[in-house]
């Protein structure tokens, strides 16, 4: 059992309130008839729970980045999260547990057939804005236009209306807006890849030592490739690498 200071900062309540990013897929794959969520992150969070010998809460977020805005406001213990630059100031972050390429959908016709042409003089890219890649082009797309959108509904309706030349997603995700766009493309690679981890308020010190050490652990014993298997994303979400 992890000592009593671990505890009571990841469960003051002694409760683990785990806060779950519902808007991804890949990480959750459904809900229960009592509507917690189920899938590969709401799994993590109860194997810590279960770690710590406390119940687990799931405190469900629509989307990532209003999630890491209440850090501070003492809602949630432990946020399953992609770990940005940007939430790192108020958040302390494991290693990755799992991993998503993050790549572009080109349309019909389009002359761009690598990853490194999208980020070119005139080009126009539409992205979900405070999505975990979004961020990472916001920090990164040099030379072209970074279009931001609240959700991917808004984004990709400004691809299609606006004739962008490219939209910024999940390799996942993007199967499904291929389809639905015939003749377009998901460019081969990644230019980042979402890593998911596990992250805490930046108060909690023994708290965070201790849920870097489980998520290594939980990599190295196979945990981390069960869940995966468990939830039938094999092949979309992958073991991210020892930290």
């Amino acid at each position: 059992m992890p000592d009593q200071q671990v505890v009571s900062q990841l469960a003051p309540s002694g409760v683990l309130r785990a806060a779950i990013n519902m808007g991804n897929f890949l990480l959750v794959t459904g809900k229960t008839p009592s509507g917690d969520p189920t899938g590969v992150s709401p799994d993590m969070a109860a194997a810590i729970a279960a770690r710590l010998g406390v119940p687990v809460k799931y405190i469900p977020y629509a989307r990532p980045g209003e999630l890491a805005d209440d850090a501070e406001k003492g809602v949630w213990d432990i946020g399953l999260i992609g770990a940005e630059p940007q939430r790192a100031a108020v958040i302390d972050f494991t290693a990755a547990y799992c991993e998503i390429e993050a790549t572009y959908l080109v349309p019909a016709g389009s002359p761009i057939r690598t990853i490194a042409e999208v980020d070119q003089p005139g080009r126009r890219v539409a992205v979900t804005a405070r999505s975990a890649y979004g961020l990472w082009l916001e920090n990164n797309y040099k030379r072209g236009q970074l279009l931001q959108f609240d959700n991917a509904e808004a984004a990709l309706a400004a691809f299609d209306r606006d004739k962008l030349d490219a939209y910024a997603g999940l390799r996942p995700g993007l199967i499904a807006v291929q389809q639905a766009r015939p003749g377009s493309r998901i460019l081969d690679g990644q230019f980042t890849a979402v890593q998911q981890a596990v992250g805490t308020p930046k108060k909690n010190a023994a708290g965070f030592a201790f849920l870097r050490q489980f998520v290594e652990e939980a990599k190295r014993s196979g945990m981390v490739a069960s869940f995966i298997e468990r939830h039938g994303v094999t092949g979309r979400l992958s073991v991210a690498p020892p930290g």
